[in-house]
Protein backbone atom coordinates (compact mmCIF):
# COMPACT_ATOMS: atom_id res chain seq x y z
CA UNK A 1 0.00 0.00 0.00
CA UNK A 2 1.41 3.40 -1.19
CA UNK A 3 0.55 6.45 0.99
CA UNK A 4 0.72 9.62 -0.71
CA UNK A 5 2.42 12.63 1.32
CA UNK A 6 0.63 15.70 1.63
CA UNK A 7 1.36 18.85 1.56
CA UNK A 8 2.65 20.44 5.12
CA UNK A 9 -0.36 23.08 6.68
CA UNK A 10 0.16 26.01 5.90
CA UNK A 11 0.79 28.71 8.78
CA UNK A 12 -1.77 31.84 8.54
CA UNK A 13 -0.36 35.46 8.87
CA UNK A 14 -2.76 36.66 11.23
CA UNK A 15 -1.55 35.13 14.35
CA UNK A 16 1.91 36.78 14.04
CA UNK A 17 0.02 40.00 13.65
CA UNK A 18 -1.76 39.39 16.72
CA UNK A 19 1.65 38.36 18.31
CA UNK A 20 3.05 41.55 17.28
CA UNK A 21 0.22 43.58 18.74
CA UNK A 22 0.53 41.31 22.28
CA UNK A 23 4.19 41.82 22.37
CA UNK A 24 3.45 45.60 22.28
CA UNK A 25 1.23 45.29 24.85
CA UNK A 26 3.62 42.87 26.71
CA UNK A 27 6.23 45.47 26.45
CA UNK A 28 4.59 48.49 27.84
CA UNK A 29 3.16 46.17 31.13
CA UNK A 30 6.39 45.11 31.74
CA UNK A 31 7.88 48.97 31.54
CA UNK A 32 5.42 50.11 33.74
CA UNK A 33 6.10 47.38 36.17
CA UNK A 34 9.80 47.84 36.10
CA UNK A 35 8.58 51.64 37.41
CA UNK A 36 7.19 50.26 40.45
CA UNK A 37 9.95 47.79 41.75
CA UNK A 38 13.01 48.69 43.29
CA UNK A 39 16.11 50.88 41.97
CA UNK A 40 18.27 48.20 42.82
CA UNK A 41 16.05 45.45 40.34
CA UNK A 42 14.48 48.41 37.84
CA UNK A 43 17.84 47.90 35.33
CA UNK A 44 17.09 44.41 34.85
CA UNK A 45 13.26 44.98 34.58
CA UNK A 46 13.97 47.69 31.55
CA UNK A 47 15.74 45.71 30.12
CA UNK A 48 13.49 42.99 29.90
CA UNK A 49 10.74 45.43 28.62
CA UNK A 50 13.48 47.04 25.73
CA UNK A 51 13.74 43.22 24.64
CA UNK A 52 10.57 42.18 24.52
CA UNK A 53 9.70 45.70 22.59
CA UNK A 54 12.19 44.31 19.60
CA UNK A 55 9.55 41.17 19.25
CA UNK A 56 7.04 42.51 17.23
CA UNK A 57 8.73 44.21 14.22
CA UNK A 58 9.93 40.24 13.64
CA UNK A 59 6.58 39.35 14.31
CA UNK A 60 4.60 41.82 11.82
CA UNK A 61 7.87 41.06 9.57
CA UNK A 62 6.92 37.19 9.52
CA UNK A 63 3.27 37.43 9.15
CA UNK A 64 3.84 40.00 6.22
CA UNK A 65 5.86 37.11 4.38
CA UNK A 66 3.57 34.69 5.22
CA UNK A 67 0.70 36.96 3.41
CA UNK A 68 2.52 37.38 0.41
CA UNK A 69 3.21 33.44 0.41
CA UNK A 70 -0.82 33.29 1.14
CA UNK A 71 -1.65 35.36 -2.06
CA UNK A 72 1.20 33.76 -4.56
CA UNK A 73 -0.47 30.47 -3.30
CA UNK A 74 -4.11 31.73 -4.32
CA UNK A 75 -2.95 33.50 -7.88
CA UNK A 76 -1.49 29.84 -8.35
CA UNK A 77 -4.57 27.65 -7.48
CA UNK A 78 -6.92 30.07 -9.75
CA UNK A 79 -4.15 30.01 -12.76
CA UNK A 80 -4.22 25.61 -12.22
CA UNK A 81 -8.13 25.82 -12.48
CA UNK A 82 -8.99 27.42 -15.39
Amino acid sequence: MRVRPTAPAPVRSEPFYGLSLASILLCIVLWIRAKTIGEDERGNAERRAIFVGLWPPMFWLIGDTLRRDERKRRRLLQRWKR
